[in-house]
């Protein structure tokens, strides 16, 4: 008879073997990873889970996406828009930054916090010596050869995890986050995190039973979070579940002790099963393959963390989202939600991936939080219309810190350019009006309202900014409009005119069309490249390329365009010419989307290849930091955020399709030496589903699954194909087809 482990090790293989990935893509180690942001990650977008070793023993991290902290930022209500400018007048920024800045680094809320942990103590048995995270089914596996086995998941819609353990009895000791530790009071800034003791709250009590934990602890103002472990012997192996809950928005009925009970009648292996068919519908979206192995396997990683944090009725993806730090302090940056560029860049992968379902959580968010919005609009800019805080809470509202980028005139409108996203891959007319449009034209509308004639009679905001040049000095104020704020503007105005032709709304479509023309053109400097702001050529190393927005995300500068490649080269050129000892690893992540937004697939190789090789941890976790020794940036430390992860994920796909203007560009930035690659179910605009490869350098076969009634424009290889499923017309690389909606046409390369 094979002995416990080699049974169970038996079972691994045959589920396993059933999936698309491969054992290269999952994260395997021959020990439990010692830190927390190594350690193994489990969600389902609400809940999260991180496998590590602490002291010796087995850690479960638990976390949940509503556990916050929602007291209000002191000060921010003491000043204004116009108040700001006054002061930057007057010579007394100080005011201002003292009232806007000064309480994010001082007070520890409002901010995310942690939920708590398990532990199982097997004393002198030997360490585990196989250590696998099993992304295809959401499943991670422990084995210490002969002496016992560990696994665990977490359902992907309940807000509860399960573990199996050889061991009966190894019993779960739940842990709570040390809260009313008197020695944990530490004063640290918002990247170290400060000590969990300094919110104040008092412990939380836990009530042990035989074979089950409950623990509930009180936050601010009445908020209150329940975790709950029970767990049962079976077959001489003991299996367990866990669940958090908590009361934010006002649920105080649905209990974390309640969902354990139904759970553990359920069994271990009926939620087994339910999460290994989520996961495999999951994977049935899409997929790629790579003749590079180091891309190939982080980009299997970022889907796998794109499924564990991302669902459409959850929270939107914050800095850490369910993967909150488990080291007694405070998250990162207290674990917001970054508008500047992080909530951005963390959803940029689902567009093309086809993982809509999981997009939608952050138009849906924002959505939801239309009225804190307008109402910190009103307050703030003395303005009707909408605009977004660039970092807030989970209920949306403003939490200060350098306000220039906390507190900009144009965030709204950088997440509209993902209401319009989600519009172009769904082709959902209900969607654009009532979500879409609405959002991008009462964006339009405030600036609109904000903004001032200048003496030529062109348009200007009376501040304006470009994150994050000069941090939070009073030199990162300009007089005039900087590349960033303008290139969201120029586009809010033609996406507005874009989404009411769509409607039928001609006479707004003209409105829109007239403001854009009131606007000057993005800034371009001596070398021809795009300016910071006008006068202010890229003066820096800077982590963030802001002032490129033009170029990318927004496209409104197109490689195709003569004139525009000139700018667009001229751009690169200058921030390179910089160098990258200021970048984080997001910086490398943005620059290979740049590359191939520009054709270059050499070059978004090396820089997404950079990015996995140098700026992310054992288990694939985005480190901000250089962990190469500072080969390729000033910054050695690890502070963990999820968007350079993302990002990296959609320059990959960026270099396989691109429909950014409407035609379908295949393999339009892959290198040369690249002569077998391919991709399935990848969308495009237009809701068109894709599937091609390439061999000996060229486009051997093509799928398409088109979205809806229209035509359908690729770029292509200048190359000969057989159609089947639709008319075709071809001119030059250009192919246009007729289609229908659910049309599946074939293309094969003729001998």
């Amino acid at each position: 008879m094979l002995a416990r482990p080699a049974l169970y090790l038996l079972f691994l293989v045959s589920l396993y073997a059933s999936g698309q990935t491969a054992f290269r893509h999952d994260l395997q180690f021959k020990a439990l990873p010692s830190r927390w942001d190594e350690a193994l990650p489990l969600g389902n977008g609400m809940v999260g889970a991180l496998i590590w070793e602490k002291d010796g023993k087995l850690r479960l991290s638990l976390d949940r996406a509503d556990l916050w902290d929602l007291r209000p930022t002191a000060d921010l209500d003491e000043f204004d828009f116009a108040g700001v400018k006054k002061n930057l007048d007057a010579g007394t920024y100080e005011v201002i930054q003292k009232l806007g800045d000064v309480p994010y680094e001082r007070d520890p809320a409002p901010t995310k916090i942690p939920g708590a942990a398990l532990e199982f103590d097997l004393g002198t048995q030997p360490k585990a010596d196989n250590v696998h995270l099993y992304i295809k089914q959401g499943l991670a596996s422990i084995l210490s050869r002969d002496h016992w086995t560990f696994t665990s998941f977490i359902h992907p819609t309940l807000p509860l995890g399960w573990f199996r353990i050889s061991r009966a009895d190894a019993l779960p000791n739940l842990i709570p986050p040390r809260y009313s530790d008197a020695s944990n009071v530490k004063d640290g800034n918002s990247v170290e995190g400060q000590g969990l003791a300094r919110l104040g709250y008092p412990q939380g009590q836990i009530n042990k039973r035989p074979n089950e934990i409950h623990y509930v602890q009180p936050g601010w103002n009445g908020f209150e979070y329940e975790v709950s472990v029970r767990w049962k012997v079976v077959a001489g192996s003991m299996e367990g579940v866990w669940a958090i809950t908590s009361t934010y928005g006002g649920n105080k009925d649905v209990r974390a002790s309640s969902i354990t009970a139904a759970a553990l009648a359920r069994g271990y292996n009926g939620d087994r099963k339910s999460t290994t068919a989520w996961w495999n519908s999951y994977w049935s979206k899409s997929s790629i393959s790579l003749p590079d192995s180091v891309l190939e396997r982080q980009w299997y990683l970022e889907q796998y963390k794109l499924g564990c944090v991302a669902r459409a009725d959850a929270p939107p993806i914050t800095l850490q989202a369910v993967w909150t730090a488990d080291n007694g302090n405070l998250p990162p940056w207290k674990g917001d939600i970054h508008n500047d560029l992080n909530i951005q860049l963390s959803y940029w992968p689902a567009y093309s991936g086809n993982h809509l379902e999981e997009a939608a959580g952050m138009v849906n968010w924002l959505h939801r939080s239309r009225p804190v919005f307008e109402r910190w609009t009103k307050s703030y800019f003395k303005s009707e219309g909408l605009n977004v805080p660039g970092v807030t809470t989970l209920d949306g509202e403003a939490m200060g810190g350098w306000i220039q980028y906390s507190l900009s005139p144009t965030t709204a409108g950088w997440l509209g350019h993902h209401f319009y996203l989600h519009w172009r891959y769904t082709m959902d007319r209900k969607f654009l009006g009532e979500k879409a449009y609405p959002w991008v034209r009462d964006f339009a509308r405030f600036i609109a309202s904000i903004s001032v004639t200048r003496s030529d009679g062109l348009r200007q905001l009376p501040l304006s900014s470009s994150p994050e040049f000069y941090d939070n000095s009073p030199k990162a104020w300009f007089r005039e409009t900087t590349n960033y704020d303008l290139a969201i503007i120029r586009w809010t105005y033609e996406k507005a005119a874009e989404m009411a032709d769509e409607l039928g709304l001609s006479g707004e479509a003209k409105q829109w069309r007239n403001a854009l023309a009131q606007w000057p053109p993005l800034s371009i400097g001596a070398d021809g490249g795009l300016q910071l702001a006008p006068g202010l050529p890229y003066p820096e190393s800077h982590r963030h390329f802001s002032h490129l927005m033009g170029i990318h995300p927004l496209g409104l500068l197109s490689w195709d365009n003569a004139d525009d490649r000139r700018i667009i080269e001229a751009s690169i050129r200058s921030l390179e010419a910089q160098g990258t000892k200021a970048w984080v690893g997001y910086s490398f992540a943005w620059l290979g989307n740049l590359y191939a937004r520009m054709g270059q697939g050499e070059e978004a190789h090396r820089a997404l290849e950079t990015f996995a090789r140098c700026f992310c941890l054992s288990n694939s976790f985005h480190a901000n930091g250089d962990q190469c020794g500072g080969k390729y940036s000033g910054y050695t430390y690890r502070p963990f955020t999820l968007e350079g992860n993302f990002a990296f994920a959609a320059g990959v796909q960026e270099m396989l399709l691109q429909s950014h203007d409407g035609v379908i560009r295949l393999f339009p930035a892959v290198p040369e030496s690249w002569n077998e690659v391919s991709f399935f179910g990848l969308r495009s605009e237009g809701a068109h589903i894709v599937s091609a490869k390439r061999a000996g350098g060229l486009i051997t076969e093509v799928t398409i699954t088109s979205g809806k009634d229209g035509l359908i424009t690729i770029d292509g290889e200048e190359q000969d194909f057989h159609v089947s499923g639709a008319d075709i017309r071809k001119s030059g690389y250009r192919i246009t087809l007729h289609a229908k909606a659910g049309q599946k046409i074939q293309l094969t390369a003729r001998p």
